[in-house]
């Protein structure tokens, strides 16, 4: 992909083009404009501070997507799971998660599982 496109994809990005509508506009397939956006959201991830979360925190996932026929709440297709914390008075951090089982969670977050601060809700 030439400098050219990567410069136009960035613009969409940016002005909130979807990957496949920007896609057709400059001419490129459609997956290489997704792969794009994903590199440039992890690169936006990547500069974001982290934050150390301590006192109360609640701990909670949800499912976000359309609405579909068929299956409803975990089993629903199409639903993509996200784990979120909150810190009462505070930051928010949330997550995609590739599902919501305790497993998953402790081993994306160890130190909330297994040691939570002096003062945190368990």
């Amino acid at each position: 992909m030439s400098g050219r496109q990567q410069g136009k994809l960035l613009e969409h990005f940016v002005a909130g083009t979807t990957a496949r509508a920007a896609a057709l506009l400059i001419g490129v397939q459609a997956n290489t404009a997704i792969y794009f956006y994903q590199r440039v959201r992890q690169l936006i991830a990547s500069k974001l501070p982290s934050y150390e979360l301590s006192g109360e925190v609640d701990a909670d996932e949800c499912y976000f997507g359309g609405v579909r026929k068929g299956k409803r709440g975990r089993a629903a297709a199409g639903k993509v799971p996200v784990f979120g914390l909150l810190k009462r008075g505070g930051h928010v951090v949330a997550a995609l998660i590739p599902n919501a089982k305790s497993k998953t969670l402790t081993l994306q977050y160890p130190s909330t599982a297994h040691h939570p601060r002096a003062g945190s809700a368990r």
